[in-house]
């Protein structure tokens, strides 16, 4: 499984529901905070909307992402985290500096 759908999967949110007493999944419609679109450069703007989704809501959920392991391989490369496959660990929030691994 790719990054970018492994996370697009963790976006989606299911929920049980009872009807007629029998338990159904049901898709919950959740909003989800994201970065401002602006702050993207123009390749992670031009690449698919799940994508670029995924870079806007790792820049706005940092704090979050740095809590879960990323299991693709990437720590041979110094990522520490899932934040690590959308940004780099040493950039500042109000000025993002953006791995493009999560483009591929």
């Amino acid at each position: 499984m790719k990054r970018r759908d492994f996370l697009a999967m963790g976006l989606i949110g299911v929920s049980t529901v009872m009807v007629d007493g029998l338990s159904a999944f049901a898709a919950a419609e959740h909003k989800y905070k994201l970065a401002p679109e602006n702050l993207l450069p123009k390749d992670i703007r031009s690449a698919p909307e799940e994508v670029h989704e995924a870079y806007r809501f790792a820049i706005a959920n940092r704090d979050t992402l740095r809590y879960i392991p990323c299991y693709c391989g990437c720590g041979e490369q110094g990522h520490t985290s899932n934040a690590s496959c959308y940004l780099q660990d040493n950039s500042k929030p109000e000025k993002p500096i953006f791995d493009r691994m999560s483009l591929v």
